[in-house]
């Protein structure tokens, strides 16, 4: 593969807009060797005027002159895409798959002209939400074809736009359970804690403020100081104090095992949604 691979990063939506800037931030290559596919006339306007990268609404053109191919679709979208493309992937290409629930096997298998086709390398990611703003959580398995070569474009990919790890492919549905789908458990979080503070007399503008920072604030503390959680909010606590009856207050109603719940409950749905 060249030092200046190209691209073509087939659907813009969220997370698609934030790989593509990943890809030009890290310099991977320059906007002209990226090829962004859409459904909609305007979406492909966006990313040219947003980044000055190449598109075209025609996936098959995008993959026949790209060394990595990246699928940024919804997992119900795959197999018509892949009618698209099927045999136009080629083994010297990279495919990046951020679907949920799609093994690399079956997307190789999926985009394979035939069954005596040379296998394809696929590496499969899950980007959570915050790759918006180069703070995702993004980890990645590698299938059985993907060298190191290519793993260390998609760590730099990806390192661009948050923070990364490999994991084995069977454990990608813990994954999905825990930093793809949690960012839907600390909104739910953030939402409550501003509304407590509406009921106990703060201006919504003020509570969510401080609910949001609140919660950035601590987890940065985490990973700054790499201490564990529970150490950290016997910090917070004082005999008698607020803070401890709160604590009480929790578990008292559940949040633990409510929240341990919500990832053993997304890391099942995932793993029905991959036939596993």
């Amino acid at each position: 593969m060249s030092d200046s691979p190209r691209f073509a990063v087939l659907g813009f939506g969220n997370m698609g807009r934030a790989l593509v800037r990943g890809v030009l931030k890290a310099g991977l290559t320059p906007p002209e060797n990226v090829t962004v596919t859409a459904r909609t006339p305007a979406r492909l306007s966006a990313a040219a005027t947003e980044f000055g990268v190449q598109t075209t609404s025609n996936n098959r053109a995008a993959v026949d002159s790209a060394d990595v191919v990246v699928l940024a679709i919804k997992p119900q979208n795959l197999e018509a895409v892949a009618d698209e493309i099927r045999g136009a992937v080629r083994p010297d290409q990279l495919v990046v798959s951020i679907l949920a629930g799609k093994a690399t096997d079956a997307i190789g298998a999926l985009l394979k002209d035939g069954a005596d086709d040379p296998p394809l390398p696929v590496i499969r990611v899950m980007p959570n939400i915050p790759v918006m703003v180069d703070a995702g959580c993004s980890p990645y398995a590698r299938g059985p074809h993907a060298t190191d070569e290519h793993v260390k474009i998609v760590e730099a990919l990806l390192g661009s736009v948050g923070e990364t790890a490999e994991v084995p492919e069977h454990l990608m549905d813990a994954v999905t359970g825990l930093s793809g789908s949690g960012p839907a458990y600390v909104y739910m979080m953030i939402e409550a804690l501003t509304d407590g503070g509406v009921k106990m007399g703060l201006p919504r503008d003020v509570s969510i403020k401080l609910a949001a920072q609140t919660i950035y604030g601590a987890a940065l503390v985490v990973k700054e100081t790499g201490l564990h959680p529970a150490i950290l909010r016997d910090q917070v606590t004082t005999p008698g104090g607020t803070a401890i009856a709160a604590i009480s207050d929790l578990e008292e109603n559940g949040l633990r095992p409510m929240l341990i719940s919500a990832v053993v409950t997304a890391t099942q749905r995932s793993s029905e949604l991959s036939g596993a």
